[in-house]
């Protein structure tokens, strides 16, 4: 199956869950943007080499990566492989003295030791296909500098029942002008639900 590379766009605080942001990751070579909900200490994890900031003790995604050094473990890559009833996947791809590991993980945790080894992160197609969100050109050329991190208005609006495909649409273009990925990303749910019936 061909891998699609992936980059970190930027983090957003979720106005909706509590204690909860969005890890936003963007195919290096398209237009499509995969949302993944995460946990505050997991953002931060995330937060510290995107920021390039090193904290004064090392913390777990610092301690791993220790590790791996030590005892000449090369991180390969990372893959997010699956998705299933709305968790991602994914594994950590290694090398010891030519032997191919792979560990599995969760996608937050791969995704920041992978930045702190600065190895690549990919996924599959069918994976943007059904959880990605598509961004046009001229989105794409309004978008923030890569690497900024995004803040989320709250949108306190869920699709209603009375709202038409057509006003769904307009709402998740809306959505993805301002930003809020994860907004976009329920209302895609919502489409393709209403699509099924």
């Amino acid at each position: 199956m061909e891998k699609i590379e992936l980059k970190v766009v930027g983090l957003s605080y979720s106005q909706t869950q509590t204690g909860a942001y969005a890890l936003i990751l963007k195919e290096k070579s398209g237009n499509r943007r995969l949302p993944i909900i995460i946990g505050g200490a997991e953002a931060q994890a995330i937060a510290i080499p995107l920021e390039k900031m090193t904290p004064s003790r090392p913390l777990t995604h610092d301690l791993f990566k220790s590790f791996l050094d030590s005892f000449d473990i090369i991180l390969q890559e990372v893959v997010i492989y699956n998705l299933v009833e709305g968790i991602f996947f994914a594994k950590i791809i290694c090398t010891q003295n030519s032997k191919n590991l792979e560990i599995d993980a969760r996608s937050s945790d791969a995704v920041a030791i992978a930045l702190r080894c600065e190895k690549p992160i990919y996924t599959h197609d069918f994976i943007l296909s059904s959880a990605g969100i598509i961004i046009d050109e001229d989105e794409e050329e309004a978008e923030h500098t890569e690497g900024e991190s995004f803040s989320m208005e709250p949108t306190g609006v869920s699709p209603g029942e009375e709202d038409s495909l057509a006003d769904l649409k307009k709402q998740l273009e809306i959505a993805i002008e301002n930003e809020d990925y994860e907004k976009a990303s329920k209302l895609r749910d919502e489409m393709k639900k209403r699509k099924k019936k």
